[in-house]
């Protein structure tokens, strides 16, 4: 059930701090450890973002 609620949590979008603190762990990367492949994939986001901002594109 820990499991499952933090990969549906992550995958849902709550955010990292939030999961860590709830599952009791000591800081966030024990948490990134176990759970960083249940996290969206946000590279195409980021790099929509950083193309705008470098290429003046509104945003």
């Amino acid at each position: 059930m820990r499991h499952t609620y933090a990969s549906i949590a992550l995958a849902s979008g709550v955010p990292i701090t939030v999961v860590s603190r709830r599952l009791g762990h000591a800081s966030i990367s024990i948490t990134l450890d176990v759970y960083g492949h249940c996290l969206p994939a946000d590279d195409e986001a980021a790099a929509a973002t950083v193309a705008a901002a470098i290429l003046g594109s509104p945003g």
